[in-house]
């Protein structure tokens, strides 16, 4: 493991170490945070000073406060979402692919149906006449994240399922769970793990675009997308207070995908390495 970090790019450090300061935050807020969530300690839009490091936003509040409490719910929401549509997406995907026939049809017809109506506009719809809760947010975004990942597993599961090796634990009496995840998960990782980090980015992007347009994470709990809403209109005062968590969101993604390419490029090598072998 020691020598796999050593050999990491430098491209796949910075992003490692981001992904790591941004979850450690997350997961200590209730330790580093100088300050509660909500707690107003300033004026509007104070400029940074030793102690409030950041500033503060429109209300008076901490902003690093905020910040490192917003990542904690960005992150785990984003998370959690991500984790619930692969469970879902590629289940239904492994199992269409398998089976083949109306039961491959008819998933595919109700992913399509789903996919017709833009994501964005199916989710203001949704979340509009449901209540405001987090659960509901995770829900709504496994959901729609869970057609994208159904599509990507059921074409990699179909490229295998054709190999002689399935074949053989068909004739050999497997069952369709042992198939799936015996025979075609372990030879999927590699396109999967690209397809999670994609999945989480979208996440936490969506996630901020709903939080934006006020349907997402509700105040006064904060979150990166809401925080830039909140703060948007101190930019043509010359205020940063809406960049800097506009500044996490990219740097979280940009950081996932750094070290997701390097995770790919490394498990490719290896299967290749293996089957050369």
């Amino acid at each position: 493991m020691i020598t796999m970090i050593r050999r990491m790019p430098v491209s796949a450090m910075i992003g490692l170490t981001v992904v790591i300061i941004m979850v450690a935050g997350a997961i200590l807020a209730p330790v580093i945070s100088p300050y509660g969530m909500a707690d107003i300690v300033g004026g509007v839009w104070d400029p940074w000073s030793h102690k409030d490091l950041l500033g503060t936003d429109n209300l008076g509040r901490d902003l690093l406060s905020r910040m490192i409490w917003g990542g904690r719910i960005t992150i785990f929401v984003a998370a959690a979402a991500t984790l619930l549509s692969f469970s879902i997406g590629v289940t239904l995907g492994f199992i269409a692919a398998v089976t083949r026939g109306w039961t491959e049809q008819i998933l595919s017809r109700a992913v399509d149906l789903v996919m017709a109506v833009p994501t964005l506009i199916f989710a203001l719809v949704v979340l509009s006449v449901l209540p405001s809760a987090v659960y509901v947010l995770i829900l709504v975004i496994a959901l729609l994240d869970a057609t994208r990942v159904f599509r990507v597993s059921r074409s990699i599961a179909a490229d295998i399922v054709v190999m002689d090796y399935v074949e053989a634990a068909r004739l050999r009496g497997e069952k369709i769970g042992w198939i799936m995840l015996r025979e075609i998960l372990p030879n999927a990782i590699s396109p999967l793990l690209a397809e999670i980090s994609l999945r989480f980015v979208f996440a936490v992007l969506f996630l901020s675009t709903l939080s934006f347009l006020g349907l997402g994470i509700q105040p006064p709990t904060p979150d990166w997308g809401g925080m830039v809403k909140d703060n948007k209109d101190g930019i043509v005062f010359g205020v940063s207070a809406a960049l800097i968590p506009g500044a996490a969101i990219a740097a979280l993604s940009i950081s996932v995908n750094l070290v997701a390419d390097w995770i790919l490029n490394h498990t490719t090598s290896l299967r290749g390495g293996r089957d050369a072998v």
